[in-house]
């Protein structure tokens, strides 16, 4: 990575004093963690931080430092924008719109600082830090927030390493790399308490999210080496589940043995939220991106307009076809 992009961050940092940072709807673990790590670096330093998720932090991240602080909408002017983990600006939601102001809408925020990991981000901001081979943003922000002139203190270490933990499903992707380990031991060395970021991060699952894993468990299904299940609004209302998404049922159905390609449907208002996880050497990110959603190779979503059935079919199909080509 240029030390030129470090430096202008560093600098566009000490320039402002109000700063909204964002990061994408349905927040997982690296979209809190890395907004939670960056927002406290920034407050530790003086700077008036707005920190904002439109879906608000999930229930499972709801113990970190500083998770009462976020907010739904933006509010004010600010004088820096910074977008986290999102590959294009879609993905964050109306993060980016301010609240209304005597009953007009204002127009969404521009963001200043695109800090990613997606190799389908669409480099969105005028200072784009888009690293495709980290394994989580909250790598990226641990690795350079010594450049950007920002402290990582206890609470900031404990988010970011929260970040790395779920992204790479327990130090388990093929993005994984003796660096980042490196990475994850100096964030305990700055008073992380890995074990339990792990257990309540990433093992540790609610009641009524495991009732909603078995209402898509048995609707599992499996063909041509994919494995799959539905998940709709009603078996969210009927467990009680408060999230819109698979509640990770997507990394179950990956650990079966002979399963090169898992995906989950989860039904939205609107939409179809698709998640795929694959085998290494197989590249689902491609798929993805024909339904206008993205990722990385391993580990892909989007959200497709259309019936439950619609899409279902029409994702199969492309995944399928995919396999296929990859075989041949």
């Amino acid at each position: 990575m240029s030390g030129n992009i470090i430096e202008d961050i560093k600098k566009r940092i000490q320039e402002s004093q109000r700063i909204l940072v964002v990061s994408h709807i349905r927040p997982d673990g690296d979209a809190v963690g890395s907004l939670l790590g960056l927002g406290l670096a920034l407050e530790e330093v003086g700077k008036n931080v707005q920190m904002v998720l439109t879906d608000g932090v999930p229930n499972t991240f709801r113990h970190l430092e500083g998770a009462d602080k976020v907010c739904n909408r933006s509010d004010g002017e600010f004088d820096l924008v910074v977008t986290l983990d999102c590959s294009d600006l879609a993905r964050v939601g109306d993060a980016l719109y301010p609240t209304a102001l005597n009953g007009k809408e204002l127009q969404a925020y521009e963001p200043d600082i695109n800090i990613d990991h997606h190799i389908s981000n669409l480099n969105f901001g005028r200072i784009n830090l888009v690293e495709p081979r980290a394994s989580a943003t909250a790598e990226l922000l641990a690795k350079y927030m010594g450049g950007f002139g920002l402290p990582i203190t206890k609470p900031a270490a404990s988010a970011l390493l929260t970040g790395i933990i779920t992204d790479t499903l327990g130090f388990r992707t093929s993005s994984m790399t003796s660096e980042v380990l490196r990475i994850a031991a100096d964030l305990m060395d700055a008073g992380a308490n890995l074990p339990e970021l792990y257990r309540v991060g990433f093992v540790q699952r609610s009641f009524d999210a495991v009732r909603y894993w078995g209402c898509g468990l048995t609707k599992i299904k499996r063909d041509d080496g994919i494995v799959w299940t539905t998940l709709t609004r009603a078996d969210r209302r009927k467990v009680g589940y408060p999230g819109k998404d698979d509640a990770d049922l997507i990394n179950v159905l990956s650990s079966i043995e002979d399963a090169e390609i898992a995906i989950t449907f989860i039904e939205q208002r609107d939409s179809i939220k698709v998640s795929w996880r694959a085998r290494p050497g197989l590249d689902v990110a491609g798929v993805a991106l024909e339904f206008g959603g993205g990722g990385h190779k391993a580990a892909s979503g989007a959200d497709i307009p259309g019936s439950l059935d619609e899409v279902e079919e029409k994702v199969l199909a492309a995944t399928k076809e995919m396999l296929f080509e990859k075989s041949g």
